[in-house]
């Protein structure tokens, strides 16, 4: 029947959906207890860290997140009432706003990110050959671009 997924359909599906589950639990509790941020938070500050300035617009942050415009605006007032980030304004445009990595919030993360890669290694990267990792990475790029 077209209507219910194959077995290796149901197997991939049901095993990406588990294990991201599972996944996620254990990061987000290991950021709260090791840095006191929660994954989206991490992340907004990792996107800041890999921008050569340490800033982006507050709207491109939401457009990378699974949380809405508000819900990052929300996101980026908790951070930047922790003093990890500050806002400054667009000056191109006088609407917009950017985040802005703070040299506090610079070091949080590299602190963090420590912690956050040597999990990520335990309880993903590490159960992979150098090969499926290389496959995996261009599987999650077919799917991006989709």
């Amino acid at each position: 029947m077209d209507d219910f997924f194959t077995s290796a359909e149901a197997a991939a599906w049901g095993g990406f959906l588990s294990t991201h589950g599972q996944l996620s639990k254990r990061i987000e509790e290991n950021l709260r207890r090791t840095s006191g941020l929660s994954h989206a938070e991490y992340e907004v500050l990792l996107r800041l860290f890999l921008q050569q300035d340490g800033r982006l617009r507050i709207q491109e942050l939401a457009e990378h997140s699974v949380l809405t415009h508000s819900g990052t605006s929300r996101l980026i007032d908790r951070l930047e009432g922790a003093g990890l980030v500050a806002r400054a304004g667009a000056e191109e445009d006088r609407r917009g706003a950017y985040a802005v990595l703070t040299e506090a919030g610079r070091d949080h993360f590299i602190h963090t990110a420590r912690h956050h890669t040597a999990l990520v290694r335990e309880i993903f990267l590490n159960h992979f050959s150098p090969e499926e990792l290389e496959l995996l990475g261009s599987c999650w790029a077919r799917l991006e671009d989709n």
